[in-house]
């Protein structure tokens, strides 16, 4: 089984070497190290702050009056007969 693994390994490797070239790739792999040290001190950083939002208490919003482009405001009978 690790006889395949390890020779799938060496084909996606070929193909990759062909599709970006021998110059590209330490650039591409450069990149690619940056954005998954970024994505991770983010994801830490969610971890670290997550439970000062679970801390909080909920907040209920009050809805106002529904106006229509003009600013009037729409009743329940204009909006059924606008439908």
């Amino acid at each position: 089984m690790l006889e395949n693994r390890t020779l799938e390994i060496v084909i996606i490797a070929a193909v990759v070497l062909l599709l970006f070239g021998a110059k590209r790739l330490p650039d591409a792999a450069r990149g690619l190290g940056k954005s998954l040290r970024i994505f991770k001190s983010e994801v830490s950083a969610m971890k670290t702050d997550s439970p000062q939002a679970t801390t909080a208490a909920p907040r209920s919003v009050a809805a106002g009056p529904i106006k229509d482009v003009t600013g009037h405001p729409v009743t329940e009978s204009a909006s059924i007969i606008q439908s």
